[in-house]
């Protein structure tokens, strides 16, 4: 079907304004967050209305034309990355706060909401939405269900799946579903988390319901300096077992402590090897007992320096460099190549120094981002994408660190999704039985593969051709699925 064909049908529902198909201007969607990995797509179409949506999936449909929901582009995966073939659609005029329930704490948005509007939107009612993303300022609420989407305060108060109610979300039969709704639990089978970090790939959501908490009277963030990685690692142990949840707990290595304070000048000791930010929230007599035990734990774990916030500005200001870390490396590296993996706790020292090892094995150079308290961790090779093979030798060491995960006990994700970036890794983290199930709810939903085809569940002959699966008789259960 030719690109003119499709947009003269498209034509018919939506204002000229909404589909694009300029070269030029078809190149800002050629790729999200993973910029590593680019391709223009036929078409994008901008709908604003549940009904523009069906009718755009209508067309696409009955012209087996594949589609990709995309949000604010900030993934960092390649989950909106585009085929040529395909028809990018553009949720960002869903962008409505429909609903704050101040008395029942929920609100009801689009998808295309910015994540820290909907705190600015509660803070009249002094409430707010836990997650935070460091990309808050611009990923969409719709992005961060796709996704599972975490962010430093995740620790305590949960990911996505844990502070959204509800969802409704359109298949690609354009039958609109409604997903749990305002109460915390509903009856059936838990549909809501299956889309909760399904990637775009079982239906496109078009509401979002999140829960909103009342604002802590009081939070302190402590600044714990380390003349070696690994003791800040152990020190992040130690905090746990303490049986204190910190509502934050981010650990920098010296590559990102440099970055940052270059960057935000957060007030970040340069000379130090790594850095932990850990943050306590609550009543404020809660906060100063936490934070006098912590300062002790963290002394006992070789600290050489500490900091704790004694006002909201220094506070946030500790808090800013974090959050700034990933386009402050930017700024010191031509390239990097953002990871994302988890482990036990228990073992971050030994991936920490094991990490420095394949650094120094593959030349590479590594700035280490870690939500520390859950394991979630995100090293940043450093890379040049000018150098003939260097990308593909950047892409080897990642490999490396999530099969790493793997072997650890972890995964490989953590909060930015399969995408196509982590796709072979699939294959070693799951068995065939695993893969199989995924098939076959992915075919549940679409049959016809029309969804972000290619995306997070890699076909078993792609796992055989790596080696890490026998697939028997070269048979797949769902032949037709092997279309991906």
């Amino acid at each position: 079907m030719s690109q003119q064909q499709i947009i003269h049908e498209l034509s018919s529902v939506l204002a000229s304004s909404a589909i694009i198909s300029n070269d030029q201007e078809l190149r800002a969607y050629e790729c999200d967050g993973l910029s590593a990995y680019q391709e223009k797509p036929m078409l994008v179409v901008i709908p604003e209305t549940i009904e523009q949506l069906r009718s755009v999936l209508a067309v696409c449909t009955k012209h087996q034309t594949p589609v990709i929901a995309r949000g604010a582009g900030t993934g960092l995966s390649g989950g909106a990355l585009p085929s040529s073939d395909a028809v990018i659609i553009s949720m960002a005029r869903f962008n409505k706060i429909i609903e704050i329930d101040s008395d029942n704490r929920y609100a009801v948005l689009q998808p295309g909401v910015r994540n820290l509007a909907i705190s600015e939107a509660a803070s009249d009612y002094n409430l707010y939405y836990a997650p935070d993303p460091s990309s808050q300022i611009a990923c969409s609420i719709g992005g961060n269900v796709a996704e599972n989407a975490g962010g430093v305060h995740c620790l305590k108060y949960g990911l996505t799946v844990h502070n959204v109610t509800g969802i409704k979300v359109m298949t690609i039969e354009g039958e609109l579903l409604e997903l749990g709704g305002k109460l915390v639990d509903n009856p059936g089978y838990d549909f809501l988390a299956l889309m909760t970090g399904s990637e775009g790939l079982l239906g496109i959501i078009v509401e979002v319901t999140v829960k909103l908490l009342p604002r802590p009277p009081g939070a302190k963030v402590i600044m714990a300096a380390f003349d070696k990685t690994e003791s800040a690692g152990e020190a992040v142990t130690k905090i746990i077992s303490s049986g204190i949840i910190p509502a934050g707990l981010e650990l920098m290595d010296a590559y990102a402590i440099r970055a940052a304070e270059d960057y935000a000048h957060a007030g970040y000791p340069t000379d130090a090897q790594a850095i932990l930010l850990c943050e306590l929230d609550g009543n404020n007599d809660e906060v100063d007992e936490g934070i006098s035990t912590i300062l002790t734990l963290l002394t006992d774990s070789g600290a050489t320096q500490t900091l704790v916030s004694d006002n909201e500005q220094q506070r946030l200001k500790l808090w800013a460099g974090r959050k700034a870390a990933f386009p402050a490396v930017g700024r010191i590296s031509p390239d990097y190549y953002c990871m994302d993996g988890t482990i036990p706790r228990k073992h971050l020292a030994t991936v920490l120094k094991r990490i420095g090892e394949l650094s120094e094995e593959y030349n590479l150079p590594v700035a280490n981002v870690f939500h520390a308290g859950d394991g979630n961790l995100h090293p940043l090779i450093l890379y040049d994408a000018n150098i003939p093979g260097e990308l593909e030798k950047t892409e080897r060491f990642g490999a490396d660190i999530l099969r790493l995960c793997i072997d650890m006990g972890g995964t490989i994700t953590g909060e930015h999704g399969v995408g196509m970036e982590k796709i072979d890794q699939m294959c070693y983290q799951f068995k065939q039985n695993e893969l199989n199930m995924f098939h076959a709810i992915k075919y549940s939903f679409d049959p016809e593969q029309l969804l972000n085809p290619g995306k997070a569940v890699p076909t078993l002959h792609r796992c055989a051709e790596l080696g890490a699966m026998h697939v028997h008789n070269g048979e797949l259960p769902f032949p037709e699925l092997d279309r991906f």
